[in-house]
Parts: structure tokens; C-alpha cells; sequence
């Protein structure tokens, strides 16, 4: 037997209960791990508040991301003893999760261990870090350089911007982190790299179709009318890169900024990215992450915690990182 949370829905309101679970009742797949560490994602505290529809079918056990040991592989790629982690490919939405201390999974889906890293410092990194190193690569394939002007990072204060605003800074991009809590958060957000703060207030009013220019590049997590305005705002030829919707999935734009300007919006997804594109990312965020960045943005918590951290970051009230421990 062995710790797991499970999701169970009563009516239309979803429940969320720590119990015992047996090999057996895991799904089916090719390779068996034991769980070390999870994260706390904003899918996953959709899934688990029942906030968004994340979950079609239950009983699930959530968790998006998951880092560990293989116990047992009819796979020739994994071997029992191999240190593996898993981020996206639908797990924790349709395929039980990481928030269970074992959980069965396709080989197709993991992903080794890089050499340097291990299960709890993977989860530091986890969906927000590969998803934010991604955006990262996008506005590099752009062509935006650290010459080119400032970069700004929406939804700064959480998991992928914060890792967005280390990753920038740390090659030498000027970033300008916009956050809803620059009074609680600002001095963290100083701390991993950002040469300025921005009210995220100041980007929610609604935009002329285009406005002053100012960003040679922008990492969004948020959407809607943020968005809308940062492409507004945007340089000449820039580079927008966007992963999430935070703020809603709308985005009241014009075409302006995209055939006056030029400008380019590149979406990026991390939950069906290919292994190879994959495992290049997670290499390159690890050579360039410093070690301030796991000791200032990341906090651990029990799989107890979970479902009081889940309301919280649904809420925004979340910073950085949030690492379960199994």
C-alpha cells in the first residue's frame, strides 16, 4: 500500500482526500516509479479545487509532473534502478499523477535524470521550469538578443515566471518583471534578476491598438487583456512567446501590431513536446540556473498541504516554486 491523493467528484464539486492505494489500482503502462518528489502547478490547483474542467473522469490522482525511481520497466529504455522524471503528457488530467507515492506511466512520456540533477531539484524546475526554458528558446529563435531592449515577464510571481525572469536575467537580458504583488514580492523578484517591476494594473486597462514601443520581448503567462496590451507595446520585428492564461484565454487584439510591426507571437507547449526537444531544454535550464534560484523561489510541502496550497495558487497567492515531497 502505498500514499496517494485521490480526486473524487460529489455532485459537481470536486473532493480531495489523502488514502491508501495498491499497485493494482494504478493505470496501465509500461513502467512502474517510485515517486520522490511532485510540484504544485496552476493546472494542478485547477484540477484539484475543480476550478477549471482539467478532469473529465474519476477517481484521479493529480499532479502534472513527478520525478523518481523506476521499481519495474518492460520498456528496454528504463531499467529498475534508473532515475526518471516525468512533466505533461496529459498525467494528472487523464492518466493518474504525481501526488501519489507510486505511479505507473508510459516510457514514451519520461524523460532521464540529467546528469547533476536530482528527483528534488528536478521538481524545483518541474512543468513551470521546462515550460518557461521553452519560452526562453522561442524568443532566442526569434532572433531577440540581449542588445535588442527589455523583456518583459507577465505572471512574474509564479512558477513559470519566475523561473522566466532567473533564465533571462541570468543570459544577460535586461527583464522587467510585471506582477499583481510588487509590495509582497518585488524584493524576490529584484533578487532573481529583474532590472525593473511593473504593475500588472498597468497592462489589465484596455490599449489603443498600438501604443509606444517598448518590448523587444515578452514571456506571457497570463493572456487576455495583458497580453493585448504587451503586444501593443511591442518593438519592431519582437518577439512574443505565450504559455498560459492565467488571466483568461481571450486575447483582444488587433492584427496592428503583427502586419505594422512585424512582431511575432509564438505559442509554446510543453505538455507534448518531443524527447528530444525535451531533454535539450531541461539540460540547458540546469547549466543555466543558479543556485540562488533554488534556495530564494522554491518552498516544499507535504502531500497533506496539497489541497490548501491548490486554493491558494488558483487565487494568485502563490510565489515561485512548490515542491511536493512523497
Amino acid at each position: 500500500m502505498f500514499n496517494a491523493l485521490l480526486l473524487t467528484q460529489e455532485g459537481k464539486t470536486t473532493q480531495a482526500q489523502l488514502g491508501k492505494l495498491q499497485d493494482s489500482d494504478l493505470p496501465e503502462g509500461e513502467v512502474l516509479v517510485s515517486v520522490s518528489a511532485s510540484s504544485l502547478n496552476y493546472k494542478d490547483g485547477l484540477a484539484i479545487t475543480g476550478t477549471g474542467k482539467i478532469i473529465r473522469e474519476f477517481p484521479m490522482v493529480p499532479g502534472i509532473d513527478f520525478a523518481g525511481t523506476v521499481l519495474e520497466s518492460s520498456d528496454d529504455r528504463y531499467q529498475a534502478g534508473d532515475k526518471v522524471i516525468l512533466t505533461g503528457w496529459g498525467v494528472g488530467e487523464n492518466h493518474w499523477g504525481g501526488m501519489a507515492e507510486r505511479a505507473r506511466v508510459k516510457a514514451d512520456w519520461l524523460v532521464p535524470m540529467p546528469a547533476g540533477c536530482d528527483e528534488h531539484k528536478a521538481m524545483m524546475i518541474g512543468t513551470a521550469g521546462l515550460t518557461a526554458m521553452l519560452c526562453v528558446q522561442a524568443l532566442q529563435q526569434g532572433g531577440v538578443r540581449p542588445q535588442d531592449g527589455e523583456i518583459l515577464v507577465t505572471g512574474a510571481s509564479g512558477g513559470v515566471g519566475s523561473v522566466a525572469v532567473t533564465l533571462l536575467a541570468e543570459l544577460g537580458y535586461k527583464v522587467v518583471a510585471s506582477t499583481g504583488r510588487i509590495e509582497e514580492n518585488g524584493d524576490l523578484l529584484r533578487s532573481l534578476g529583474a532590472s525593473d517591476l511593473l504593475a500588472r494594473e498597468e497592462l489589465e486597462d484596455k490599449s489603443r491598438p498600438l501604443e509606444r514601443q517598448r518590448w523587444a520581448g515578452i514571456v506571457d503567462t497570463v493572456g487576455n487583456q495583458v497580453l493585448a496590451t504587451a503586444l501593443a507595446q511591442m518593438n519592431y520585428g519582437g518577439t512574443a512567446a505565450i504559455c498560459g492564461l492565467a488571466g483568461g484565454f481571450a486575447l483582444p487584439t488587433t492584427v496592428m501590431p503583427f502586419i505594422l510591426r512585424g512582431v511575432r507571437l509564438q505559442g509554446v507547449d510543453s505538455v507534448a513536446c518531443p524527447f528530444d526537444k525535451r531533454q535539450q531544454a531541461w539540460e540547458q535550464a540546469l547549466k543555466i540556473l543558479p543556485q540562488s534560484f533554488y534556495q530564494q523561489a522554491c518552498q516544499t510541502i507535504s502531500l497533506a498541504q496539497v489541497p490548501e496550497y491548490a486554493s491558494e495558487i488558483v487565487k494568485g497567492q502563490v510565489t515561485g516554486r512548490v515542491i511536493v515531497a512523497l
